[in-house]
């Protein structure tokens, strides 16, 4: 924008004052029109309501262009900064995210929003302790925050700090009681830590909010019952499990959804099986199903809150 402003003010020159012959020995004096900044404010107030707009249509590349035009006209203004973050996490373009969203924070280091964006990006960076630094920050700010609870509580899980995970997933269902994602980590902290029976009722507990989105809590449930005994009931919830969403049937999906080591070698038991191959293979041949968004960790699709 400030390049298209300048061919403007050519524009104007040519147009409006005339170019005169210069006498001999003449000195040519530039003349420049001085920008209008309340006009520049308005142009970039403008621009950033239209990558709003264009991101919440999920336009993200004519929003960025929009939001980084608008950076440019009004600096100071953090909620195109914000916005500008925002958009850049949404592309996975994480480093410049990550530096438009501490440039947001230096313009008004109170807004728990972008506290919470922050976290979100300094935990896909695997940077846990600057995660925990901003998610708590902002948790200052505004207590209770359910999602920014639940991302404190993944990056303590990260951190193999169970208890505080914990503590910090239940109180993100304490705030929200049907929030499930929090109850199913609660299990995969559970199961790591060798209390079997207790995971398999926070499942139950996940199930019991959402059957349909808590897909994962019925795979590690029927993980957990296999491993107890209770095969033919493992294999049959493993197979509903799968049939709904064939992408937990893969073990890099399964990390990136936080499941810990004792979990995965476990389920690798069950993955092996021929009645969970067999359906893995069907599931394989039929169109793709749609499928819960992945809860655990935070993803592109879900960046965590954020105040543009």
């Amino acid at each position: 924008m400030l390049h298209r402003l300048t061919l403007l003010s050519l524009c104007m020159l040519c147009g409006v004052v005339g170019v005169a012959p210069l006498a001999q020995g003449q000195v040519l004096v530039p003349h420049t029109v001085a920008p209008d900044a309340k006009q520049l404010q308005q142009t970039g107030l403008a621009l950033l309501r239209e990558a709003l707009q264009l991101a919440q249509f999920q336009q993200f590349e004519p929003a960025l262009a929009r939001a980084k035009l608008a950076t440019q006209l009004v600096p100071k203004t953090e909620e195109a900064w914000a916005l500008l973050g925002g958009l850049y996490l949404s592309t996975d373009k994480l480093d410049l995210g990550i530096q438009a969203l501490e440039r947001a924070l230096t313009i008004n280091p109170k807004n728990p929003g972008v506290h919470f964006s922050l976290g979100s990006a300094y935990f896909r960076k695997a940077n846990y302790t600057a995660a925990e630094r901003v998610l708590l920050a902002g948790l200052k700010l505004k207590p209770d925050v359910t999602e920014a609870l639940f991302d404190l509580g993944n990056t303590y899980l990260k951190l193999n700090r169970f208890n505080e995970a914990i503590a910090a997933y239940r109180k993100a269902v304490a705030k929200d009681q049907k929030f499930w994602p929090a109850l199913n980590n609660i299990g995969l902290v559970h199961y790591e830590q060798g209390k079997v029976n207790d995971a398999i009722q926070n499942w139950k507990a996940a199930i019991a909010v959402d059957e349909k989105a808590a897909t994962e809590a019925k795979l590690a449930m029927a993980v957990a019952l296999y491993t107890q005994g209770q095969k033919e009931q493992g294999l049959e919830l493993a197979a509903s499990a799968l049939t709904a969403d064939r992408r937990y049937g893969e073990v890099a999906f399964l990390q990136e959804n936080l499941w810990g080591d004792r979990l995965i070698a476990d389920t690798k038991v069950i993955l092996a099986t021929p009645k969970v191959r067999d359906t893995l293979a069907q599931s394989a041949d039929m169109a793709p199903a749609i499928a819960s968004p992945p809860n655990p960790a935070p993803s592109p699709n879900r960046p965590g809150p954020t105040a543009p």
